[in-house]
């Protein structure tokens, strides 16, 4: 019997200012823009793929964030293939004066979470190697939320 598995392919977002949003997923986190319907849509992709991120206007344009308290988004996750590309991020996130909300080592990944322009949750991170991932006696995961150390992850930035 043949399983199939779904991937996630890409989110996308109703935001405020398309401009102020793009310059974040583009110059800050380092997508590149596939397509743009003018001042009310746009799809940013990785590595040529057609768009992992949507960004658009049409019910959102000049609108505030969801208060504290509702259902929504809690976090994008954007992965990153080693710790150099993320230091490289994370220094492009600092230099912005982007507030970090907070770091965590989870056993199976290094993680860093943020915001972006719409305060919606951001989490930038690194997977470790496969076989140092902790796991119980039956094998099971075992994720933990441990310190992070941002700085010697910073320091690999150039």
């Amino acid at each position: 019997m043949t399983t199939h598995h779904a991937i996630v392919g890409h989110i996308h977002l109703r935001v405020s200012d398309l401009d102020r949003a793009i310059a974040f997923y583009r110059d800050i986190l380092g997508f590149e823009v596939t397509q743009q319907y003018g001042k009310q849509a746009a799809f940013l992709g990785a590595g040529g793929y057609h768009h992992h991120i949507g960004l658009n206007t049409w019910e959102s344009l000049g609108a505030t964030p969801p208060p504290p308290g509702h259902t929504g988004l809690y976090h994008s996750a954007f992965l990153y293939p080693d710790r150099k590309a993320l230091a490289e991020v994370l220094k492009r996130v600092l230099d912005a004066g982007i507030p970090l909300d907070g770091a965590a080592d989870h056993g199976v990944s290094e993680a860093i979470y943020l915001r972006d322009p719409e305060q919606n949750g951001v989490e930038i991170y690194v997977d470790k190697p496969h076989d140092d991932w902790p796991r119980d006696k039956d094998g099971d995961l075992q994720m933990v939320n441990d310190r992070l150390d941002v700085a010697a992850i910073l320091a690999l930035a150039d």
